[in-house]
C-alpha cells in the first residue's frame, strides 16, 4: 500500500484536532487526520452532540453538534485528508527525520510532524459499582445522552457532582423531564453559573436534589423501573425511567502508550511553550497533555493547537522567516492555496 504524504498528522479528529487543520493551513501547511471514531467530531459527536456548550467565544451558546459543523466548514478551504475508523497503532522515525505512522488496518502515513489530539485517548465511561447494572445498559441506564428530546416527560435519575451531571440537569429540565439530581456530597465541582441554575429550578419545583447519598441499587424486570438511594438516615426506592451515572470518562491512551513518550498517569507530558513532546517533531494537544496550570476545556485546546502549529512551522522549515499575517487583513483566501 502506498504511504499516505502529509505535512502534519493529526491524531484525532475532535474540535482540537479540527481547528489545528486551519491553523496549519494558514501556514500553507496539509494536514491529514486519522481517528478510531467512524465520524469526526470526537466527543462531542459521540457522547453529547445534543449538549449546549457555553464557553466558545462569539457563541453563547452552541450545540456540540452544531461547533464539529462550523469546524468543519472553517477548514474545507484547505482540504484535509481524513482516516476514520482506525487506530494510529505504530510510529516509526524514518532517517531524514520524519515519521510513518501504521493504522491496525493497514494505512500508513508519511508526516513531517505528527500532533497527537486524541482528546482523553481511547475513552470510556466511568460505571458505578453496582451489582447488575449490565442488565439495563441501554433498557434504562445511559451513560452518554445523544437524544435528549428522548428523555422529555419521563422520570429520570442523574448521578454525579459535575459539569456534566449539572448540565444535563439543566438541559433535561427545560426539556420536560422530571430530574432528580443525586450527589454524594452537598458541594459541587462543576461551574459555579450551573451550580446556580440547578438551585434556581429546584426552588423553583422543576427539578429535585438530593445530597449526601448515593444509588447502591437498581431495580426492575426487563428495563429499570426504580433506584435504591442510600441517605444519611437509611435508604429508600426512587421511582424512575432512567438513570444517568454521569462520573466522567476513564481516559485510556492505547497504542500511544508504547511511543516513547513522556507520561504522567495517562496524559502526554509537554513543554507549554508549544505543546512538544520528549520527541522531536511531536507534538500533544487538548485533553491528552499535561503541563503546570493545565485546563482541559475546548478553548485552551484552541490556543495549544495554534502555538503548536507556529512551532511546528519552524521545525519544518527552520531556514524560512515566519511571516504571522491577520485573517483580518487576508481572508481565507489569501491562504488556501494549499499545495497537494
Amino acid at each position: 500500500m502506498r504511504a499516505i504524504q502529509t505535512d502534519i498528522l493529526i491524531i484525532g479528529a475532535g474540535p482540537v484536532g479540527l481547528f489545528t487543520v486551519f491553523e496549519a493551513g494558514l501556514l500553507k501547511m496539509r494536514c491529514h487526520i486519522m481517528d478510531v471514531l467512524p465520524q469526526i467530531g470526537g466527543q462531542l459527536t459521540e457522547i453529547y452532540p445534543k449538549k449546549p456548550i457555553y464557553d466558545i467565544p462569539g457563541y453563547p451558546s452552541i450545540l456540540a453538534s452544531d461547533l464539529v459543523d462550523n469546524l468543519r466548514k472553517q477548514i474545507d478551504p484547505f482540504k484535509p485528508t481524513f482516516t476514520l475508523g482506525e487506530i494510529a497503532e505504530r510510529i516509526e522515525k524514518l532517517a531524514d527525520g520524519s515519521f510513518r505512522t501504521a493504522g491496525h488496518d493497514g494505512t500508513v502515513i508519511e508526516s513531517i510532524v505528527i500532533a497527537i489530539a486524541g482528546g482523553l485517548g481511547c475513552f470510556e465511561p466511568r460505571k458505578p459499582d453496582l451489582e447488575g447494572i449490565d442488565k439495563y445498559e441501554g433498557k434504562g441506564v445511559d451513560y452518554f445522552i445523544k437524544n435528549p428530546s428522548g428523555y422529555t416527560g419521563k422520570r429520570v435519575v442523574i448521578a454525579g457532582g459535575g459539569d456534566s451531571a449539572l448540565d444535563w440537569t439543566i438541559e433535561l429540565a427545560a426539556l420536560g423531564s422530571h430530574v432528580t439530581l443525586v450527589h454524594r456530597r452537598a458541594s459541587f465541582r462543576g461551574a459555579l453559573d450551573s451550580v446556580d441554575k440547578v438551585m434556581a429550578l429546584v426552588k423553583e419545583g422543576k427539578a429535585k436534589l438530593i445530597t449526601d447519598a448515593s444509588i447502591v441499587e437498581v431495580l426492575g424486570e426487563n428495563n429499570l423501573e426504580a433506584v435504591t438511594i442510600e441517605v444519611p438516615n437509611g435508604r429508600m426506592r426512587y421511582e424512575a425511567d432512567y438513570f444517568l451515572p454521569l462520573f466522567g470518562l476513564t481516559p485510556k491512551l492505547g497504542p500511544i502508550a508504547d511511543w516513547g513518550l513522556g507520561l504522567d498517569k495517562n496524559a502526554i507530558v509537554v513543554d507549554p511553550l508549544d505543546y512538544s513532546t520528549n520527541v522531536k517533531g511531536i507534538y500533544a494537544i487538548g485533553d491528552i497533555n499535561t503541563y503546570p496550570g493545565k485546563l482541559k476545556l475546548i478553548l485552551c485546546g484552541f490556543h495549544e493547537a495554534t502555538m503548536m502549529c507556529q512551532s511546528a512551522f519552524q521545525y519544518m522549515y527552520p531556514d524560512q522567516k515566519l511571516s504571522f499575517k491577520y485573517t483580518t487583513v487576508t481572508g481565507i483566501d489569501g491562504f488556501n492555496e494549499v499545495a497537494s
